[in-house]
């Protein structure tokens, strides 16, 4: 969970040297081939192998003399690992795992540098000797810790706010259907979560301390290498160096208008200079559905039909498992990435390119990806001057068409009887209720998207004299992408008796956004009389983000021959007897422009603190408050530093830190703050019909921002002797100016509704880290990291003078019945409150019977609205993830868990399915076990809420390095890993684990699309 800062060396003369942009823009001078993680400094050891000593390795060139020797700490143990380079060359090696090494120099004039992370580097002239032996002493400069905390990185023991830094020797391993998961789990607070489980063409849910919206923005502003606003899209696995995620308001407060929902800032890898490196990654995953919805066989329905509770003409004489036919059992996932990295004394590059197949366990459900990622970076101007860019670029070919929510609802209440096909080879439509032929669908429509998105950046840094830089940063961002749909004159939709009348349809659709960024910065850094250190930045932000769509539709078409490529085909251009086709077209844009400055300062690295303020304008806010303030501060102070603590055994390093901030949210559709115009009908005059406009929106020149402003209380420590470590943060935020759409006075308004700021929410909870090394000897090691967080929100206010509402309501459920919304947000409650009904048995004749709010019971038709009251809540109170890392010798195994307490969960799918009166469509088992004694129409209540606690062994992942002793291999490793493998809960659903972020939380759907394990071989190989 740290970034560790490899040794940074003392120069002098011709040494070999190397840039690295640091992220942020930070940039640190290392020695060529020195090793910047304990992870490498293990993988360069099997370069050399045990036997390296003896064998001579050298990862560049064969020279004259030769010079062997052994490599030790302080207290004269071998260091495996340690970086030696050949002055003034790339020629250099590493020690193997007792400390020795062997070099071939030029001549006895040659100077060896040897660099270790944590050690000082030493240059050791070679001379006459043939044998060199070095002690190597503890460096604490080249042991701090650098995290990102927006437009630039800064000391971990300078931090003053509440920020997570995640490496990428943490991620959470296996193949991932987005970069996110990576992380899932791994930063206490932050709930990243996949509502369709592993379907390659569903979304993620990212949430961070709780909900602070309820129609802007709620997830976290990504940035990534410096791009706020950057595409998910465009990131592989193996090309992320790190996650920074900024928590609080104090450091979320440099994006100002888009930080109230948190900040995740995530950085790729870059070259390094020193020796050239090729890198190949690759898995391979298949799904296997982790539970099967318990349906009603064939047998089961029928013996409902000797029962007399079904009709007799409802068997249709076939024994069909139409679940099954729609999996895709021989689905394969695979993924590819090579990447060539180096450099030389003034300029580094890395080169990636990926090919990332993902196919769903459902059939007709893929999404294909190839493209690359290329950084370069160069210094010169008497190394004042830096240049560096990066491109990176995606294609992605996505199969729509299977895995959709409804296609597996079919096949748990389609008649189990029915078969697929008629004895002609035609599809078998059964016509009950909300029925279809999903594998019918599948052969006759067509439903892709070919997307692209590209982005590029360059920086550039001038150091004007020393301390002082300015960079300029421009970035651009394109994303296309284009929808086809096709349904064939086969498709049951288009039967001859249906509107399409035998003919078929098709739709295009496209869809453009790009945005400009341009970002200036003058950045000062410096060190007074050792005990006082200063950094302070200035900078400009402009960005420009603009829409386009277009789409267009048309049937009538008498062929199948031309798809959708052959538009203009359709008759239903002329033929006013079929549905009318549609065009439509639009563009939208916003800008957002800001300035914005942070003063760091620290005295004898013991009390440190940090000011920070960003002003900020959106067009997207009224006339009268385009623009806005969003400061902060915070202030950290090091107690182990102090008398009192100083020679503390127990605690061996305590920090407290305290920040408050003000952060806003921007995140609302355009032009929401002006009139809009809106297409009315048409009259005629002289013949002629000519298009009306009319108002669609009441102007608002008060639009304003959401603000958040929070308080962030923390403790960072490593105790016993360095065995445990971790941090711990209490927060308390309030969101105020609160958007919503308030019914608006007539006159003079004149639409009904107007989005005003109003209403405020309160989030608080406590955020909890924790890591320890509980065993480490030579052989084996044990590294256990916990983190875990509790969280409250309340709807302090939802209405004031001028505005009232009485409360909002969100989660409509489905017909048939009108069950009205499942979910009710009242002044003084909290997000995500159950609202309806409370069961109070089944009559003798199998009604419902409900508590009535006197305490008296009544039958579905006697309630009320005054008899419903709060059941239940569905956002999880408690979260909380645990990984275990061993190793020994050359394996590693980790074993991860993650779960969520607290909270319930509505169980739609035993509502519809679990209920008798759903007949003659199939049922689920429990219809007539579980809720056998129920004779009665769907209603909504606290019957079907279930507690929704649970524990998922979520990844396993067993690896193997090879020790290899060649010229040609750096590091192979091998790994097996599971993942979603066992799910501990009293849920009686498919899986706990739904949708819990915003405002629709904790339903589960009538959706069954199947939640799964995953099964990966992977490998990773340096050459």
């Amino acid at each position: 969970m740290k970034e560790k800062l490899p040794a940074v060396s003392r120069f002098g003369g011709s040494s070999s040297i190397g840039f690295r942009t640091l992220r942020g823009g930070v940039l640190m001078m290392l020695f060529s081939g020195a090793i910047s993680s304990a992870t490498q400094a293990e993988e360069a050891v099997f370069v050399a192998g045990e036997a390296g000593a003896a064998d001579g390795v050298s990862f560049f060139q064969t020279t004259a003399k030769e010079v062997t020797g052994v490599v030790t700490d302080e207290s004269g143990e071998p260091l495996p690992g340690v970086s030696i380079l050949e002055k003034g060359t790339t020629n250099g090696t590493v020690t193997d795992l007792d400390g020795k090494y062997k070099i071939n120099v030029a001549s006895d004039e040659a100077v060896l540098v040897f660099s270790f992370i944590g050690m000082a580097s030493q240059e050791v002239p070679v001379g006459g000797q043939s044998t060199l032996d070095v002690e190597m002493t503890s460096d604490t400069e080249s042991l701090e810790e650098f995290v990102v905390i927006g437009y630039g990185s800064q000391k971990k023991r300078e931090i003053t706010s509440a920020v997570a830094n995640v490496e990428e020797d943490d991620f959470v391993q296996g193949g991932m259907r987005s970069p996110m998961e990576l992380i899932q789990g791994k930063v206490a607070g932050l709930n990243i979560n996949r509502p369709q489980g592993n379907n390659p063409n569903g979304s993620t849910d990212i949430q961070l301390r709780g909900l602070t919206s309820l129609v802007g923005t709620t997830s976290p502003l990504i940035v990534i290498d410096g791009i706020p606003g950057g595409s998910l899209d465009l990131l592989q696995q193996d090309d992320i160096a790190s996650f920074d995620v900024l928590k609080d308001g104090s450091a979320a407060a440099i994006y100002g208008t888009r930080g109230n929902a948190g900040v995740i800032l995530i950085t790729t890898k870059k070259g390094k200079a020193g020796e050239s490196r090729f890198d190949y990654s690759t898995y391979f995953q298949r799904e296997y559905v982790d539970r099967k919805p318990d349906f009603l066989t064939a047998d089961q329905y029928r013996g409902l039909i000797d029962q007399g509770l079904i009709e007799e003409g409802n068997d249709l004489g076939s024994s069909t498992d139409l679940y099954d036919r729609l999996l895709n059992k021989q689905n394969l996932s695979q993924y590819h990435n090579f990447a060539a990295s180096g450099g030389g004394e003034n300029s580094t590059y890395r080169a990636s390119f990926y090919y990332n197949g993902a196919e769903g366990i459902a059939q007709e459900n893929s999404n294909k990806q190839f493209g690359g990622r290329v950084s370069f970076s160069q210094t010169g101007f008497q190394d004042k001057l830096t240049l560096a860019s990066n491109l990176a670029v995606n294609f992605s070919d996505a199969n729509r068409l299977g895995g959709q929510g409804g296609d597996f609802e079919q096949a748990i209440q389609r008649n189990p009887t029915a078969p697929i096909f008629n004895p002609d080879g035609s599809y078998v439509e059964t016509q009950a209720y909300n029925n279809y032929n999903p594998l019918s669908r599948y052969a006759n429509r067509i439903d892709e998207r070919n997307k692209s998105t590209f982005s590029g950046d360059v920086r550039l840094t001038y150091e004007i004299i020393d301390g002082l830089k300015a960079s300029a940063f421009g970035a651009y961002i394109r994303n296309n992408y284009n929808d086809r749909y096709y349904q064939s004159m086969n498709d049951f939709a288009n039967r001859p008796t249906s509107e399409y009348q035998g003919m078929g349809y098709a739709s295009k659709f496209n869809h453009l956004d790009w945005s400009n960024t341009f970002e200036g910065t003058l950045n000062y850094k410096k060190i007074f009389n050792t005990d006082h250190s200063f950094d302070a930045i200035v900078g400009y932000s402009y960005q420009y983000f603009t829409t386009e769509e277009f789409n267009v539709n048309n049937n009538g078409f008498t062929t199948d021959g031309f798809l959708d490529w052959n538009l203009s085909a359709g008759s239903a251009i002329n033929n006013t007897q079929l549905p009318r086709p549609g065009m439509d077209s639009f563009k939208e844009d916003n800008t957002l422009i800001a300035f914005f400055a942070r003063a760091s300062y620290a005295f004898q690295e013991k009390y440190f603190v940090q000011a920070t303020l960003r002003r900020e304008g959106s067009s997207r806010f009224g006339a009268n408050h385009k623009w806005g303030n969003f400061p902060a501060v915070s202030v950290g102070w090091e107690l182990t530093k102090e008398r009192f603590l100083a020679n503390s055994s127990a605690v061996n390093n305590l920090k407290v830190r305290l920040g408050y901030g003000v952060t806003g949210n921007q995140g609302i559709d355009n032009y929401q703050s002006l009139i809009t115009l809106s297409e009315g009908g048409v009259y005629p005059q002289e013949g002629v019909y000519y298009q009306t406009y009319g108002l669609s929106r009441n102007p608002n020149p008060d639009l304003r921002w959401e603000k958040k402003k929070e308080w962030n209380l923390g403790f960072d420590f490593l105790l016993f002797n360095n065995m445990l470590g971790g941090s711990l943060d209490l927060y308390n935020r309030e969101t105020v100016d609160l958007l919503y759409e308030y019914t608006s006075q007539q006159p003079a308004y004149a639409k009904n509704n107007l989005l005003t700021n109003v209403g405020s929410i309160n989030n608080r909870g406590i955020e909890l880290y924790l890591t320890s090394t509980i065993i480490k000897n030579t052989d084996f090691s044990w590294r256990a990291d916990l983190t875990a967080n509790t969280q409250r929100n309340k709807v302090t206010s939802l209405s004031n003078d001028v505005f009232t509402i009485s409360w909002i309501e969100e989660g409509g459920l489905p017909s048939p019945g009108n069950l009205g919304n499942a979910i009710r947000i009242e002044d003084g409650g909290p997000i995500g409150n159950f609202y309806g009904k409370r069961f109070a048995g089944f009559s003798e004749d199998g009604k419902w019977q409900f508590y009535k709010a006197d305490g008296s019971i009544g039958e579905a038709e006697d309630m009320t609205t005054e008899d419903l009251t709060v059941i239940g809540n569905g956002v999880p109170k408690y979260m909380a993830s645990l990984n275990n890392t061993f190793t020994y010798k050359n394996f590693d195994l980790s074993i991860f868990f993650r779960g969520k307490f607290g909270f319930d969960i509505l169980n739609t799918k035993e509502m519809y399915f679990g209920n008798m009166k759903w007949l003659p469509n199939n049922l689920l088992e429990s219809a007539i076990t579980t809720h056998a004694e129920l004779d009665d129409d769907p209603q909504y209540s606290d019957y079907y809420l279930e507690n929704g606690s649970f524990v998922k062994l979520d990844n396993i992942t067993l690896g193997y390095n090879f020790e290899l002793n060649s010229q040609y291999f750096r590091n192979l490793r091998v790994y097996a890993t599971g993942r979603n493998l066992l799910t501990i809960s009293g849920y009686s659903g498919i899986d706990p684990e739904l949708q819990d972020v915003g405002l629709n939380t904790g339903i589960d759907g009538r959706g069954f699309y199947p939640r799964t394990k995953s099964f990966a071989l992977g490998l990773k190989v340096g050459f």
